[in-house]
């Protein structure tokens, strides 16, 4: 076989084609403008939607609430759907994937609309695709080995989850002071209360929270108690980071 050499029972590989014909590159993501309006909206809602008809309504209370943007998650069979929805109709919002955990979802999650995707942990296989194919990506870590990965592979951006259970904001700002630079969407623990805190440190980019979108906000079809709890949040947002 060309490029293959026997030394006894070790096999050593040579591969000839350069890095530099198969662009995976994280370029882009910095490129397009994905982590600029990541910062700017500073807290990405993350819902849970069961029922299709609720996405656009949705969408626009975030909207009108001052936060454009919505990781909605894969939790539910109605996901793609939903995001579908968003996408096709509401042309004001950010809409992604989250909880994204598998190749076969990050697919749907792009034929769908998603403008980006977001992992609880990483996959490599989600990691080449959106690599691949300019497909904005947040992967999770939570570890110093994790990380390493993750910026070897040309991520500046992870999320961090389950924030509160993992050391919150005394671990990532530990953290970045090691890996220089890189930042944080730490999700899981994130409130109204603790939101400033989150948001005055440079080593987060922007935070997820669930407290403004809950199923039961919104159970009997009614999205004015979202907007007005997205509100309150994009306030904190506009006084922490002007």
């Amino acid at each position: 076989m060309p490029g293959l050499k026997s030394h006894g029972v070790c096999l050593i590989y040579k591969f000839d084609m350069k890095r530099e014909e198969i662009d995976m590159s994280t370029e882009y993501m910095k490129e397009n403008g994905f982590y600029e309006q990541l910062e700017k909206t500073a807290v990405v809602p993350v819902v849970v939607l069961e029922k299709v008809e609720d996405a656009v309504p949705m969408a626009n209370a975030l909207v009108r609430g001052g936060l454009p943007a919505a990781e909605v998650t894969f939790r539910t069979a109605a996901a793609a759907d939903c995001i579908r929805e968003m996408s096709e109709k509401c042309p004001d919002i950010l809409v992604g994937a989250g909880t994204v955990v598998n190749l076969e979802q990050c697919k749907r999650a792009v034929e769908a609309g998603a403008k980006f995707i977001v992992s609880p942990g990483y996959d490599d296989a989600i990691i080449d695709y959106c690599l691949e194919n300019k497909v904005n990506l947040i992967p999770g870590a939570v570890t110093p080995a994790e990380l390493t990965h993750l910026i070897n592979r040309g991520f500046d951006i992870t999320k961090f989850f389950p924030a509160n259970l993992y050391g919150g904001l005394k671990a990532t700002e530990t953290l970045s002071a090691v890996f220089v630079g890189h930042r944080f969407m730490p999700t899981g623990g994130v409130n109204l209360e603790n939101l400033p805190e989150f948001l005055g440190s440079k080593s987060i980019i922007a935070a997820g929270g669930t407290w403004m979108v809950k199923p039961a906000l919104f159970a009997d079809g009614d999205f004015s108690k979202v907007e007005e709890m997205t509100a309150e949040a994009a306030a904190v947002v506009k006084k922490v980071r002007g």
